[in-house]
């Protein structure tokens, strides 16, 4: 079996293990670095897109349209990219969702907020997600307001900022597999920390409620960021395409495994 690797880094931990082991089993490992490589003339039998950027995108979809599955499929990766977007399909889904309004540019949110004062602090991020994009929590007007006269020109989103411990909760799905650890939160003052957390710690909704984010985005490896909104209620923050899930115990090989169970047979 041929399976092909869509990313500038395959040396990332988690790609690197499952490499190894679809290698070890006799299965060929291809790359194709989205920053220059074209649509390959002879496809593997399966491409795992980890990357997000629009030459991903474009290069998924060619593959695609020659009928070889993409892991995830391009569609559901961009889709995750646009935070509007993926709040709508999540609250429309029933999924408990932190709700999220959303702005043109930085004046607009900061009118927006003057207008309709939130009932604490916000957390205000990029609309469009990416690596190097805005997260960052705001307590006051003053403070809105310097964001905005700074701002980059590009539309925002806007939740209202739960209160919590200062730890997030991310899980991870590969296929039917899930996984967790907690972080401390980006918006906290503490140093990080956390780690890997057993399924058995987790509120016994929260793995069935992974399984439910993946049917919604049509994801089969993805990321969901969950804070604890009191009483092991989950509030979701953020869904990621194909995020890391570095220093989980059997990703590797649950990673391999789908790779193979996507794998489009040969005539």
């Amino acid at each position: 079996m041929r399976v092909g690797l869509i990313t500038p880094d395959p040396g990332h931990p988690l790609l690197a293990a499952a490499t190894s082991l679809l290698t070890g089993a006799g299965h060929r490992v291809e790359v194709l670095d989205p920053a220059s490589a074209q649509a390959p003339a002879d496809p593997a039998d399966v491409y795992l897109l980890k990357a997000r950027t629009p030459r991903a995108l474009a290069l998924a979809r060619q593959i695609e349209a020659g009928g070889v599955p993409v892991v995830n499929t391009s569609a559901a990766t961009g889709r995750c990219q646009d935070r509007t977007a993926m709040a709508e399909d999540a609250l429309r889904a029933g999924l408990p969702f932190a709700p999220t309004r959303t702005y043109a540019s930085g004046g607009d949110l900061a009118r927006g907020l003057a207008e309709t004062p939130p009932p604490g602090a916000v957390v205000v991020k990029s609309r469009h997600s990416r690596k190097g994009d805005v997260v960052v929590r705001l307590d006051k007007a003053g403070q809105i307001a310097e964001f905005a006269a700074r701002a980059a020109a590009e539309p925002y989103v806007v939740q209202d900022f739960a209160a919590n411990p200062g730890w997030d909760h991310k899980l991870w799905a590969i296929g039917p597999h899930v996984f967790a650890a907690l972080r401390r939160s980006e918006l906290s003052p503490a140093a990080p920390g956390g780690g890997p957390v057993p399924l058995t710690d987790l509120p016994p909704s929260w793995p069935a409620l992974v399984h439910q984010v993946g049917e919604v985005f049509g994801l089969d490896v993805y990321g969901v960021d969950v804070i604890d909104a009191g009483g092991g209620r989950p509030l979701i923050v953020d869904v990621n395409a194909f995020p890391g899930v570095r220093h989980q115990p059997g990703a590797p090989e649950a990673l391999a495994t789908l790779a193979l169970r996507h794998a489009a047979p040969r005539p």
